[in-house]
């Protein structure tokens, strides 16, 4: 598995991760906890290091199946990524206060003394102000206590992480649904970002499913043309004989400046799907036809947390 250096931090991440969301969660699909923790024990075998969860996933379900997973698995051997801010799908608290409290709690699920990696979860759900005055003072003072190592932020608009990385010292950012085969607008503010030498990790190579399945979720927030044409790219892929999945991983990862594309993955066959996809050549003239179907909805997004944080 190829690796990359994370902004400053000098940790050297998988080119894969694992989000691992999908472990504790019902959003796509039940995962029975054998199946769960296999999948996890199948990502380290793969080479996979870095590992993204947060309290919000199942109710902190994940948290507490990816304890169960990695006992007994050597601390040095990966890179663990925690969130706090988030944790139920209306219930949010940036404070200083709950910030405290909640690693704690996530330490106790996870089984580990400390995380590498501790994000404030879907910032633009808060007032960017409290962001930046306090949670992320807070996620620093959790740093010098020694129960993380280094911070960031994570979200969906591009306006908020950019927003809070220009008026923070941040290590890291997450940022999902921005770096796929319909969406490409990471690429735009990766060179600012990665020029204050913040660490960029990507996730949503699927798009939330838009770019896998014909079929999606009723929670989707997509626009009604973005999902048609989505599902005609998808069509093709497999009239073509290819793997959607294949291609949006691979598509997702090739992009230069991102040290680490999160997979969510719910079982060990689908590990090996992302692990194999990098390190295949991508299929140039059927990559050019998906790109060509999802052309008149190429970079449209939709509007996530307060209006004026998008």
């Amino acid at each position: 598995m190829k690796v990359n250096v994370l902004g400053n931090t000098g940790l050297h991440v998988s080119a894969i991760g694992l989000g691992a969301s999908s472990l504790g969660s019902g959003v796509f699909g039940n995962v029975e906890e054998g199946v769960a923790i296999r999948t996890v024990h199948a990502a380290l075998s793969c080479g996979i290091t870095l590992i993204d969860v947060s309290p919000f996933y199942g109710h902190t379900r994940a948290e507490t199946v990816l304890g169960k997973a990695l006992k007994g698995v050597s601390r040095d051997s990966f890179i663990m990524s925690t969130k706090v801010g988030r944790y139920g799908d209306d219930v949010f608290d940036f404070s200083a206060r709950r910030v405290a409290e909640s690693i704690d709690e996530s330490l106790r699920r996870l089984g580990v003394e400390y995380v590498d990696i501790l994000h404030a979860h879907d910032i633009e759900y808060g007032d960017l102000n409290l962001i930046v005055g306090e949670t992320i003072p807070a996620l620093k003072e959790i740093v010098a206590k020694g129960k993380a190592r280094y911070v960031g932020v994570t979200g969906y608009p591009l306006a908020a992480l950019n927003t809070v990385i220009q008026q923070s010292s941040l290590d890291c950012v997450l940022s999902y649904n921005h770096c796929s085969l319909n969406d490409t607008t990471l690429l735009e503010v990766l060179p600012a970002w990665l020029g204050l030498g913040v660490g960029v990790i990507s996730a949503g190579a699927f798009s939330q499913g838009l770019l896998i399945s014909d079929q999606l979720p009723p929670w989707h927030p997509a626009p009604e043309e973005v999902r048609r044409l989505c599902r005609e790219a998808v069509r093709l892929v497999r009239a073509q004989g290819g793997d959607p999945a294949t291609l949006a991983i691979q598509y997702a990862s090739m992009q230069p400046g991102i040290a680490s594309t999160l997979a969510g993955v719910t079982n060990p066959e689908e590990i090996e799907v992302a692990v194999r996809a990098v390190e295949e050549p991508i299929d140039g003239e059927l990559l050019k036809a998906v790109l060509h179907i999802l052309e008149p909805i190429h970079n449209r997004g939709w509007q996530t947390g307060r209006p004026e944080n998008n």
